[in-house]
């Protein structure tokens, strides 16, 4: 199974894809933590971007043919980036979207976090370039207290999404 969790910088998708990979004894990949094993100095550039996506691609890849459950964890802000992944792909793909208040966003990016580098300004760029999820996906409100309620709706939206394809 592969989980595409996606959303803008301060959504808490980290956190909650994290955690739901370890609910599914699911491998977890990063964007944010990828790219600082790529690029020891990172810009995001274009390029860095594409890089980063391709091996997350690639890796999803590896998974499939090895019959492993991964979850995608990155902004897959523009429908492009995420057409490298639905396009290439032998299997089906969920989608869960994760988004927060403003209001929590702005807390959240002021915290220092340990591999993610946006703040609110980034946060806004990318919100202004942001292409909406047109892919059948369960949408998810994160807020500071509701984790297990976030992970619970997702594993039932899995399960049941799963039976229809047995």
């Amino acid at each position: 199974m592969i989980i595409m969790v996606l959303g803008l910088p301060g959504s808490g998708k980290s956190y909650f894809a994290e955690r739901l990979a370890k609910r599914l004894d699911a491998e977890y990949l990063n964007s944010d933590r990828l790219r600082k094993e790529l690029f020891p100095k990172r810009t995001y550039s274009d390029a860095e971007k594409s890089k980063v996506y391709a091996v997350m691609s690639q890796k999803m890849q590896e998974a499939i043919d090895q019959k492993k459950n991964l979850v995608l964890d990155a902004t897959f802000h523009k429908k492009i980036s995420r057409e490298l992944f639905t396009n290439n792909t032998k299997g089906k793909i969920y989608f869960i979207e994760v988004w927060a208040e403003e209001h929590t966003i702005k807390e959240r990016l002021k915290k220092s976090r340990p591999y993610s580098e946006a703040d609110f300004k980034v946060h806004q760029l990318i919100l202004q370039e942001w292409e909406p999820l047109e892919e059948v996906h369960l949408r998810l409100k994160s807020t500071n207290e509701n984790i297990d309620e976030m992970l619970q709706k997702a594993l039932e939206y899995l399960i049941h999404d799963t039976r229809r394809y047995t």
